[in-house]
């Protein structure tokens, strides 16, 4: 007797499928898409209602002959394709590629047995909305790259360039914060911490002024913050007021697609093309032991945050069974996704029972540690919320107030599921601090994680030293890719399936590089982004794309017509790019300065080695704009002049430098004298990594502890504690993706120290090369 025919998009899903059907069955794979637009021509008809041609993919042949092989003796073809607009499509055009006249869909949320059994008996067709709005969003994406990268490609005379309704906008988002950075002007602040503790017992405690963010720059210089220094040391210090308050803390939402990405990119340095491939072979099905190849998450592409009421209840179980059921809510949680379709469930475990520890052996490390953050999230979104009372204590001295602020948990909630992590972290961080002598810096708005003594209004202190510290404002940080994706989706740019292909994209085309995992655009991102605005703004403003994206929703939803939403937008956008092409083509791209040696206009220009700017009045003025030599040694960078001091090593002048890490002090003898001026009373420097703290958009800063002793922490200090001695560089270790640090060599001995791995449980070692080193002896001015 004939067997069905089941198509999946890939052959890891076949595996786990033909685990799950009988005999009558036969599941084959079409390797996702096998139809597209022509790679060599547009492929839309823009006269008759803008219809598509799609050609079979080159790679696809074999793969269409055969599934045609299969189809034509099978008792019925189901298309199992992923569960969203995009597997619509390719289910689709599998019906198309193969001629099957009549086929059976299926979709399902997990590939389970319960699932794949449950979708066979609720079959349904093709889906006509989801595959027209596939189609608007794939022919409209053609239109703007097909007519835009040319016409940018030509102006520039480069090859490779591209223009895209999603990348164009994420480019722009880019190049206008690297553009706030570089006009932002640091402002200089200072803030006093007071240790304290009760005269009647010794019982150490800090406060500090000022201590709200309204009034964090109130005391502006030196001579005011000593002014209250020398107010408040001899004078007394008593206690004006004492409030505790209980707060409940609620769980985060279970894992959509997005926050799943910036997730994986701040605890593990994941980027999200990584973490998708990940979560897709956690999707698709891993084997098991005697339970054979098994779907261990949801579908990985989903805005919603939504939970099957099954899957809630079986969570709801192992909470019971583990923690007790007093952190149950009494109704399960409900959260409310913001825009989105909400056709899938959040991302979350299959089975709730398999815990991440029974699967220790079975995963590789990235997928054990993404299947983790994702069974930690879903279990504690179903969980009460933690109960934390809050001590605040305003001290006053000399007519000035100082605050200190404590926490104590009084019930852990949510916040037991993750208990194992915390611990894992405060081992990490006591490891980090060295030979335990560390100095941690104290917080700008009050400790909060200190144990304050219990103490009431009125009672007197002892003022054991009183620190004034010096703060400068800091530039907004430049996107990693989580927090790109993150402003994509607040802003309502793109979907789940696009977010890392969008990346992607800007990386491939040099538009941006990922400098310590950070983006800063290129001079080429920065001028296609600029041409964009100048004569596109409508391709690259977010509210019109945003606007775009719900217009495409609502094709999906029935509610508007694909040919009909293609024609409103490209008739203005066709009749723009046909009034700009003559001029664009025929003008150099002027950057907005003109030469100093002659007057003219300065342009972009590209030689055999790249963009570059100079003179417009070429041959007859051959100025070039160089940017300030600042070379990674620190020793020739731009100069000027400097304190009237003298170098302590060979007299002569210390002069101003300008290095990758801003101004520093050295000496003008360089490079035979490499003398670099330590200030120990400097702000904090950044450092150019990002912080390694999950949910942290900071930067890594070099600080001075109390002692004068340099150490490193969190930009975002007192909201991320990252303290730590080693200096992180930026990069993952090759053996097990935990962040990699450089260590200096021990006391009394020479040499340029070692770069390890951060996890005690790991021995890789790795010399530092002449560049890092060199970077460090600036770092360090």
């Amino acid at each position: 007797m004939a067997r069905s025919l089941v198509i999946v998009e890939s052959p890891a899903k076949v595996r786990t499928l033909t685990n799950f059907l009988g005999s009558e069955y036969q599941v084959q794979a079409s390797m996702g898409h096998v139809r597209d637009l022509p790679k060599r021509s547009m492929g839309v008809d823009v006269e008759h209602g803008f219809q598509p041609t799609y050609t079979v993919l080159p790679e696809r042949k074999d793969t269409v002959e055969r599934l045609k092989k299969a189809a034509s003796g099978a008792r019925s073809v189901i298309l199992a394709t992923d569960p969203d607009r995009e597997g619509e499509a390719i289910a689709w055009h599998l019906a198309q590629a193969l001629n099957v006249a009549d086929p059976v869909r299926i979709e399902f949320n997990e590939i389970t047995k319960t699932a794949v059994l449950a979708a066979l008996k609720a079959p349904r067709r093709i889906d006509a909305a989801r595959v027209n709005a596939q189609q608007a969003r794939r022919v409209l994406d053609r239109l703007v790259g097909y007519e835009l990268s040319p016409l940018i490609s030509r102006k520039l005379r480069m090859k490779g360039l591209s223009a895209g309704r999603v990348q164009s906008v994420a480019l722009r988002l880019i190049v206008d914060r690297e553009r706030e950075i570089q006009a932002f002007v640091p402002q200089e602040h200072w803030s006093i911490l007071a240790d304290l503790t009760p005269t009647s017992e010794d019982r150490p405690f800090t406060a500090v002024m000022p201590f709200t963010p309204a009034t964090r720059m109130s005391i502006a210089t030196e001579e005011a913050a000593q002014t209250i220094v020398a107010e408040t040391r001899d004078a007394d210090w008593t206690v004006a007021q004492v409030k505790k308050a209980v707060q409940s803390r609620r769980p985060r939402p279970p894992f959509m697609t997005s926050s799943l990405q910036q997730a994986a990119s701040t605890r593990f340095g994941f980027s999200a093309g990584r973490t998708m491939r990940v979560a897709q072979s956690l999707y698709e099905g891993k084997k098991l032991g005697e339970e054979g190849q098994v779907g261990l998450i949801t579908y990985m592409r989903t805005d919603s945050t939504r939970v099957a009421a099954e899957a809630q209840e079986a969570a709801r179980e192992v909470i019971r069974e583990t923690y007790g059921d007093e952190y149950l809510p009494a109704k399960p949680p409900v959260y409310r996704t913001k825009g989105g379709q909400d056709a899938h469930e959040a991302i979350r475990p299959t089975y709730a029972w398999r815990t991440p520890r029974s699967l220790s052996d079975q995963l590789t490390a990235d997928e054990l540690k993404l299947y983790t953050l994702i069974w930690e999230r879903f279990m504690a979104s179903q969980m009460n919320a933690a109960q934390v009372e809050v001590t605040t204590i305003d001290v006053q001295s000399a007519g000035h107030v100082f605050r200190a602020k404590g926490e104590r948990v009084l019930f852990k909630g949510w916040m037991a599921v993750t208990a194992e992590l915390l611990a894992d972290r405060s081992e990490a961080k006591r490891k980090n601090g060295g030979n335990g002598d560390e100095e941690e810096e104290e917080p700008e708005e009050g400790a909060k994680d200190q144990q304050l003594p219990e103490l009431s209004p009125g009672q007197p202190l002892s003022l054991r030293k009183i620190t004034p510290r010096q703060h400068f404002t800091q530039p907004p940080p430049r996107y990693t890719e989580a927090m790109l994706i993150a402003e994509l989706e607040k802003r309502g740019i793109g979907r789940p399936s696009t977010y890392a292909p969008t990346v992607d994209v800007i990386k491939e085309r040099g538009y941006a590089d990922l400098v310590e995992r950070r983006f800063v655009p290129s001079m080429v991102g920065m001028t296609v982004n600029d041409l964009l605005v100048a004569h596109f703004p409508d391709v690259v403003d977010c509210d019109f794309t945003a606007r775009m994206e719900g217009r495409l929703d609502s094709v999906e939803e029935g509610s508007l017509d694909w040919q009909s939403l293609l024609a409103d937008f490209y008739g203005g956008f066709h009749e723009t790019v046909d009034r700009k092409r003559d001029e664009l083509e025929d003008s150099p791209v002027e950057i907005g300065e003109d030469c100093p040696e002659c007057g003219k206009p300065l342009i972009l220009k590209r030689s055999r080695y790249g963009m570059f700017v100079g003179c417009s009045g070429y041959p007859e003025c051959e100025y070039i704009k160089r940017e300030a030599d600042e070379t990674a040694n620190g020793g020739e960078g731009e100069e000027s002049a400097g304190p009237a001091e003298s170098c302590p090593e060979c007299g002569r002048p210390l002069v101003q430098k300008k290095g990758r890490f801003g101004p520093f002090t050295g000496c003008s003898g360089y490079p035979e004298c490499k003398y670099i001026k330590k200030n120990r009373g400097a702000a904090p420097r950044d450092i150019g990594v990002a912080c390694p703290m999950e949910g942290c958009a900071g930067t890594v800063q070099r600080k001075l502890s109390r002692k004068g002793k340099p150490f490193y922490g969190c930009s975002r200090y007192p909201e991320c504690r990252l303290t730590t001695w080693d200096r992180p560089i930026g990069r993952l270790c090759p053996k097990d993706g935990a962040a990699l640090v450089w260590k200096p060599p021990g006391k009394g001995r020479q040499g340029p120290g070692r770069i390890v791995c951060s996890s005690k449980e790991c021995d890789h070692s790795e010399q530092p090369d002449d560049a890092f080193l060199a970077g460090l002896s600036e770092e360090r001015a």
